[in-house]
């Protein structure tokens, strides 16, 4: 019997002109920990994988020395606050007896003067405390935002310094796509070209418009950055991944064929 054909009427439908490229994705809210202070590690209060607050400790570096420094300081200050005060009670004293005659100008100017270095040391020593103090808060480095903290490869024990990474706090509800395109692409870059995110199959996870272009050029590679903030990110999306991305320049009406309508002859269609 003859074959069965099927007739499609052609209508018009709107046609992406896309490019596709490969994004990596990053984090709006992620932060590297790294100490203010030079110790060693007595205590990890989290472990990798945990979702922390902001202000959570991570960990404590030991804070002996230090908080004996401050011991000490504030000691020195209790001694010239009892210093302060007699000067202010032989000031007092001898303005009366001055008034009256009974002792020198130079006598009260010299007791004037103690009190003032008195004061003055006192000022420094203050000073010097609330430094102290805020030293020692340091000793116990904790979370500067909300998220999910990294690995952790330090042990108790430990010695760390300012320039030691601690690990990283990554809060991924704030993703971003950074998509690098080349550089004969770029007039045709704009905020707000619609940004596909793929899967592996190809298929489109997401969409968001594109929120940054640089204004800059790499120039190692010749490309432009260009960021889309994923508003509508996918659930399998982590930072520092890459990920398929497809950028619509333009969308424009046209008529589609099906491509089993479409026969190859001869490297022709």
């Amino acid at each position: 019997p003859p074959a069965a054909v099927d007739m499609v009427v052609l209508e018009e439908k709107p046609i992406d002109r896309t490019s596709e490229f490969i994004a990596q994705i990053r984090s709006q809210r992620s932060a590297t920990i790294q100490p203010e202070v030079d110790g060693v590690i007595t205590r990890i209060f989290v472990k990798p994988g945990d979702r922390v607050s902001r202000g959570t400790p991570l960990i404590q570096i030991n804070a002996d020395k230090q908080q004996a420094a401050v011991l000490s300081t504030e000691a020195n200050r209790a001694g010239t606050d009892a210093d302060v005060a007699y000067w202010r009670e032989q000031v007092k004293r001898l303005e009366a007896l001055v008034e009256a005659g009974a002792i020198s100008k130079q006598e009260f100017d010299q007791a004037q003067n103690s009190l003032r270095t008195a004061e003055a040391r006192l000022a420094a020593l203050d000073a010097q405390v609330r430094e102290g103090h805020v030293q020692l808060q340091y000793y116990r480095v904790v979370a500067p935002q909300d998220g999910v903290v990294g690995d952790i490869i330090l042990r108790v024990g430990d010695r760390v310094t300012s320039s030691t990474v601690i690990t990283t706090i990554d809060d991924n509800s704030a993703l971003e796509a950074d998509i690098m395109v080349p550089l004969d692409r770029s007039p045709d870059l704009r905020v707000g070209l619609p940004v596909q995110m793929l899967d592996s199959q190809g298929n489109v996870t997401a969409t968001n418009p594109i929120s940054f272009v640089s204004p800059r050029v790499d120039d190692r590679t010749q490309t432009v950055l260009v960021k889309a903030w994923l508003r509508n990110a996918p659930a399998a999306l982590r930072t520092q991944q890459f990920s398929r991305a497809r950028i619509v320049w333009s969308t424009t009406p046209g008529l589609t064929v099906p491509i089993t309508a479409v026969t190859r002859v001869s490297g022709r269609h």
